[in-house]
């Protein structure tokens, strides 16, 4: 009988899914009308505690918007991670603006003491406007990833943007229902601290509407701005009138109906991502050369994605371990190739790459589904435990 394929990260969809589709279905609400939306929105609002939201077809979309609604223009410039996935970067372009590169920590996230050291000796403040000395433009925003369900130093963050005036853009598409436990912030979500905050929805994401993502922020003007552009800017819905360019950018009744059943099983979810991230963790770094890459202490995480460091003392290395688990139905990928160094980033500015580069050798992840089953995750220790034998 032939071993099954253990995917990287898929949904789970045992709740209720289909019965509130097909409620939408039978109700003819599927479209970017119906009340599924406004659940959706109302009810994950609630559960960030974040004062609203406003859904959108995906987390790229809300990048957009979010840059938007935070007044960063073609004559500005926004310092974005280059360990990311490239849609955190690409609504910069969208916009017409340009992208500074930042180095990551530990955690993956971007490094806070390299953004301060930027802010300070290659920038100045003048008039309340923080100035790249390089290009005398206007560095308007910083946009933070949360990677993996790891949550970024948030506190240094804040304090950086509050003291040369930047908007601070939380692209939480990978860390929803994270939250810190301890600290200034203790309490506060993922994407509920900065000006504004993005969740995705994808297929691979902890919960999912198949596409679809969500803005959120506690700033009401903002929110209602937000909408705004996302339904077409219309000052006048009986007349069609628009005030402005807007975005057909709004999430469909049925995909929020999806959306509104997973948002009901996230903590469960969470709850089997940590017990295996847990189990992995206690086999995996009793493996010579291997490592579990911690999430921050301080910090509930949603446990999102995990991380295997891969270093020398391993007798594969990082490309070789992703072929040899490929041939054992085992799918795993490595990190995202730096921003900085892609073809259309290239001539950016870039600030001290260094960590990044290293983590981008050595880090893979792992199956990590929240239907994974603990016979699945042991399947995969063994097979790293004895590369020889099992090659």
């Amino acid at each position: 009988m032939s071993r099954k394929f253990i995917p990287l990260s898929v949904p789970t969809l045992k709740g209720r899914e289909l019965e509130y589709v097909t409620h939408a279905v039978e109700t003819e609400w599927v479209s970017t009308g119906g009340p599924y939306v406004n659940e959706f929105e109302e009810k994950l609002a609630e559960y960030v505690k974040s004062k609203g939201a406003v859904s959108v077809q995906n987390g790229t979309s809300g990048l957009h918007i979010s840059l938007k609604v935070c007044g960063v223009t073609r004559d500005d410039e926004v310092i974005v991670p280059t360990l990311t996935f490239i849609a955190a970067v690409n609504p910069v372009k969208y916009i017409g603006a340009e992208p500074i590169f930042m180095d990551c920590d530990d955690s993956l996230c971007m490094d806070a003491d390299k953004l301060l050291e930027f802010c300070k000796m290659e920038c100045s403040l003048i008039d309340g406007r923080l100035i790249n000395k390089k290009t005398q433009r206007h560095i308007k925003a910083v946009i933070i990833v949360h990677v993996f369900g790891n949550m970024a130093n948030m506190e240094q963050i804040m304090e950086i943007a509050d003291k040369f005036n930047i908007k601070v853009i939380e692209d939480s598409t990978e860390a929803i229902g994270t939250y810190y436990t301890e600290g200034k912030y203790k309490g506060k979500y993922a994407g509920t601290i900065g000006t504004v905050g993005v969740y995705s929805f994808n297929g691979n994401k902890i919960i999912t509407t198949g596409g679809g993502g969500m803005i959120v922020s506690n700033d009401k003007e903002l929110l209602r701005k937000a909408k705004h552009l996302t339904t077409q800017a219309k000052s006048d819905e009986l007349y069609y009138i628009h005030d402005e360019i807007g975005y057909n950018y709004r999430l469909t009744n049925l995909q929020a109906a999806i959306g509104l059943a997973q948002l009901e099983q996230l903590e469960s979810f969470i709850q089997t991502k940590r017990d295996n991230y847990k189990l992995y963790k206690e086999k995996i770094n009793n493996i010579q050369g291997l490592s579990i890459l911690n999430f921050e202490k301080g910090i509930r995480s949603n446990y999102w994605f995990y991380s295997l460091y891969v270093n020398d003392e391993y007798p594969l290395d990082r490309d070789e371990i992703i072929k040899y688990l490929a041939s054992k139905k085992i799918q795993i990928r490595p990190i995202w190739g730096l921003i900085s160094e892609q073809s259309p980033y290239v001539g950016c500015q870039a600030y001290k790459i260094e960590k990044a580069s290293n983590y981008l050798g050595h880090v893979i992840n792992i199956p990590c589904s929240s239907n994974l089953s603990k016979e699945d995750v042991q399947y995969v220790i063994d097979c790293l435990r004895s590369p020889e034998k099992n090659q």
